[in-house]
């Protein structure tokens, strides 16, 4: 087993302090800033973007595994995925192939409408999921740098008006990803665990906050506004069979967030986190744990699609984790914290049916500290590539006020249709 940087135990979760408000229903939140009015829609576009991030670093080499390169299946001893038998990975291009738990991503794939980019991630180069996750959520160049994330602060750099800024963003989960977080409005939804409180009871609440603490006031009015649009989407009282990370679980989540940001009157931008991604012992490769995950997301990713249909064509998902796994399997059948992983981009909007990767390879003298995929894409030029043409933001403002000190790290063009 390969030493792990820091990883002496069970690994940390990354769980900074937030201000967050309860709603009505026991489940509901929201939080209350300062709004700034914004609209931006190139076109007659009406753009709508999720961030899904996995939380504990996914193994690239496994949920897209390169079989056409030939060190791959040396490295991979225990769970190396393969063309052929029972569980063959699907293909994607002749070289990169798509773990056979994701059969919605691959048909997405097909249909143009999913791209995946490889050998990626942020300027991160340490191993410790809490500043791995700080930096692919703040946008900095370090961690512990900024208490704000990069989506809320795409919200305040669109012009003027009404519309994306004015909805502000929504956050999915009793703690809410660093990513939205910031000066502009965030409403936040999760899957209720207690019943809803009754109307008198919300009645009674409205009137006492506004009579004691007005900031408090607005963000209840906030999460009633968000309750309102959950009973009329009929998501009122739905429960997950499995935990919030369970394949149903993600479905359920993804289903609640589509239907926020499918609503008219819902946010434009929204945010969520999955966790369970840490893969250090029994992995497995067509079947087994990280299988498991892979079939949940895949199921997320069809919810999305489905919920999000009318608005399906001016949409992109972009799935994003904060380091990729080691490249050769470690004495617990497991894989330890990496660098270089995966990212992909769902969507109608989404120019798909393509892997984009400058592949550095596998051999030992390629691998990054001989250990890691050296990553050769930056996630954070792929997200300014999406922002700037679903959103119509320039490359200067994208370095300047929503990935700083990113002057020289030019967005990809040509990921949106």
């Amino acid at each position: 087993m390969q030493p792990n940087d820091d990883h002496d135990g069970p690994c940390e979760a990354m769980t900074p302090s937030r201000r967050t408000v309860l709603g009505a229903a026991g489940a509901l939140f929201a939080w209350s800033f300062v709004p700034k009015l914004a609209y931006a829609a190139p076109g007659a576009r009406d753009p709508r973007f999720v961030l899904v991030i996995l939380r504990g670093a996914l193994d690239g080499l496994s949920a897209v595994p390169p079989l056409g390169d030939p060190s791959y299946e040396g490295l991979r001893e225990g769970i190396a995925l393969r063309r052929d038998g029972d569980m063959p990975a699907l293909p994607l291009d002749g070289f990169f192939f798509l773990h056979p738990a994701m059969p919605n991503l691959a048909r997405l794939y097909g249909a143009n409408q999913a791209a995946i980019l490889h050998a990626a991630a942020t300027g991160y180069r340490q191993r410790s999921h809490f500043d791995g996750q700080d930096v692919l959520e703040s946008g900095q160049p370090g961690p512990g740098q900024t208490a704000d994330g990069w989506l809320n602060r795409l919200l305040g750099v669109l012009p003027a008006g009404e519309g994306i800024s004015r909805k502000g963003a929504l956050g999915i989960g009793i703690v809410p990803p660093l990513v939205v977080r910031g000066a502009a409005p965030v409403l936040g939804w999760a899957p209720p665990v207690l019943p809803r409180a009754g109307d008198d009871l919300v009645a009674r609440l409205m009137d006492l906050y506004g009579q004691r603490d007005p900031v408090l006031a607005r963000a209840f009015a906030q999460g009633v506004d968000v309750e309102r649009i959950v009973n009329r989407e009929g998501m009122a009282g739905q429960r997950a069979r499995g935990g919030p990370d369970s394949a149903d679980g993600m479905r359920l989540i993804a289903e609640g967030a589509a239907k926020l940001v499918n609503a008219d009157d819902g946010p434009r931008v929204a945010a969520l986190a999955f966790e369970g991604w840490d893969t250090h012992a029994n992995e497995g490769g067509a079947t087994g744990r990280l299988a498991g995950l892979l079939r949940g997301l895949d199921g997320a990713l069809a919810a999305f699609e489905t919920g999000l249909a009318a608005r399906w064509k001016d949409t992109v998902v972009m799935v994003v984790t904060e380091f990729g796994r080691t490249a050769r399997v470690n004495g617990t059948i497991g894989t330890d914290h990496g660098t270089g992983t995966v990212a992909f981009l769902v969507g109608g909007a989404v120019r798909g049916g393509r892997v984009i990767a400058d592949w550095p390879g596998l051999k030992p003298e390629s691998l990054h500290e001989q250990r890691d995929l050296r990553p050769t894409t930056d996630i954070r030029a792929a997200a300014k590539g999406v922002l700037s043409d679903l959103f119509g933001i320039s490359g200067p403002v994208l370095a300047e006020k929503v990935f700083p000190g990113t002057a020289g790290l030019m967005p990809i063009k040509g990921l949106v249709a």
